[in-house]
């Protein structure tokens, strides 16, 4: 019996172990900027044109980004980005963007690619609003002309600006209720809701929005769950559009390029019409 109460200390000594170093290096889970930070990829890589932008957010940071035109564009679309990688890595959704006539904003978060800072929630919604006042101050672009999108952790930002801004339309992909649901999904053996340190609470923004809303996932998304995207549009009261994905987190637009655009295009035409 001692030996079994000297095995079940320890166990319960390991698990509290575990659930301190996640809840101290939380941010570590949260947030992938080093992958491929390297990467220089340009839309030129596209022979898109393009302007390379330096935006300065209202704390001093300085956001590093891409304005892409389109030609006769019918508005504009703010990319918001997921927690991995940058905007090098993200030339396959312009074609999309020009297919449709929308000029592009990409911008990388704080301590992403090659801006200045280091990421943080607070931060990445100061980021989105620094990227939203350059389009609609900087370029006098009206906000009914513009529709905000994001992927992933993105989704959760544009959710909350578009909550509070009011553009011509809102656009989640692959996104998940709140920070401590997913969390709660991943690592079912932990008491993920209680050490979560991150709202990023997309269903909540959702609720308040008063444009219309594009939601697409894919039941196959090994990350987010589809149960994440389908609350999320059964909880809009705006006009709502369902596209269902195919594939994995980061590949459901690679399977569906071309529904993607015609579904896109015909979301557009009601919200956004030429």
């Amino acid at each position: 019996m001692k030996l079994l109460g000297h095995i079940a200390l320890g166990l319960l000594l390991g698990y509290a172990a575990l659930a301190a170093l996640l809840y101290a290096f939380q941010s570590r889970f949260v947030y992938f900027p080093e992958m491929g930070r390297t990467d220089r990829a340009t839309p030129a890589q596209l022979q898109l044109p393009f302007e390379e932008l330096r935006i300065a957010t209202a704390d001093g940071e300085q956001l590093h980004g891409w304005f892409v035109p389109a030609t006769d564009a019918r508005g504009a679309v703010l990319f918001l980005h997921g927690n991995a990688g940058s905007i090098a890595h993200r030339l396959d959704w312009l074609p999309l963007f020009q297919r449709l006539r929308l000029s592009a904003l990409l911008v990388d978060y704080r301590g992403f690619g090659q801006s200045s800072g280091r990421p943080s929630e607070a931060g990445t919604h100061a980021d989105a609003e620094a990227a939203w006042r350059y389009l609609t101050e900087a370029r006098g672009m009206p906000a009914a002309r513009i529709v905000v999108m994001g992927e992933s952790l993105g989704a959760a930002v544009a959710a909350r600006l578009a909550a509070r801004v009011d553009p011509a339309a809102l656009v989640l992909h692959s996104a998940f209720t709140s920070a401590p649901d997913l969390a709660a999904d991943l690592y079912p053996f932990l008491p993920a809701r209680l050490l979560a340190r991150y709202a990023y609470d997309t269903l909540a923004a959702v609720r308040e929005l008063r444009c219309p809303l594009l939601v697409a996932h894919s039941p196959g998304d090994e990350i987010v769950p589809f149960a994440h995207g389908r609350r999320l549009y059964e909880a809009a009261s705006v006009p709502r559009q369902w596209l269902e994905l195919a594939g994995g987190h980061n590949d459901g637009f690679i399977f569906m390029r071309d529904e993607w655009a015609r579904r896109f295009g015909e979301f557009l035409q009601r919200h956004l019409p030429a």
